[in-house]
């Protein structure tokens, strides 16, 4: 009798042509400031980073520089692009910019006062994060608005480099909404990814595949 048949497990393998986004939350950002706000490009908060930010932003650099990645892409936003600057110098890419990857618009919120407005328990800032929808904010952009864009930006990428790995440096919300229409999950469940943390996402015509979120073990102490 022939022995039988074993199946091992295996590790998942991407199609054939698919990209792989390195999703990078840009490095920590100057302090807001109460009755200071930050300069605006057209309209948004543009700080730069902070030391603390330029620090992440090296060993994000660092970590990233020898994985094989075929392009840089950053939003118009300063703290992406001084983020990316360390990768960007280290492999000779000159980063892409492209605007749909922007930070969700905050409205009347803007230039540093969303922090403010958090840190105070605003009741519309509470409101936001109960129903999980940024459009609660004064002014602020629609949910679908965002949602589009990021769709459309991720889209891009991915038809631009079939079959590559490409690093994308963005922002907390937009990578949250990136990863949410991925998996299908609550609008604000992935909230919250660290500064300079890695993210993993798989992109294919037909599906968009999360495989990993908020990896920051180049920022860890080795100690």
């Amino acid at each position: 009798m022939p022995a039988p048949r074993t199946f091992s497990q295996q590790p998942l393998q991407a199609p054939p042509g698919s990209t792989e986004l390195l999703l990078v939350r840009h490095g920590a950002s100057a302090d807001a400031i109460e009755g200071t706000p930050h300069e605006l490009l057209e309209g948004q908060g543009n700080p730069p980073l902070s030391p603390i930010g330029r620090e992440q932003a090296e060993l994000v650099g660092a970590r990233l520089a020898g994985g094989d990645c075929a392009a840089i892409w950053v939003s118009r936003l300063r703290r992406t692009a001084e983020t990316a600057a360390p990768l960007a110098r280290r492999t000779g890419l000159v980063p892409v910019v492209d605007a749909d990857l922007r930070e969700v618009f905050l409205g009347e919120w803007e230039g540093g006062l969303f922090r403010q407005k958090v840190a105070d328990e605003d009741p519309i800032a509470q409101r936001m994060f109960a129903e999980q929808s940024w459009a609660v904010v004064p002014g602020a952009e629609s949910d679908d608005a965002f949602g589009a864009r990021l769709r459309d930006a991720v889209n891009r990428i991915a038809a631009a480099h079939a079959g590559d790995r490409v690093v994308v440096f963005s922002h907390g919300a937009a990578i949250g909404e990136i990863l949410a229409q991925a998996s299908g999950s609550r609008p604000f469940a992935f909230l919250g990814a660290d500064n300079s943390s890695i993210s993993r996402l798989i992109v294919t015509p037909e599906q968009w595949i999360v495989r990993g979120f908020n990896d920051t073990a180049h920022l860890s102490d080795p100690s």
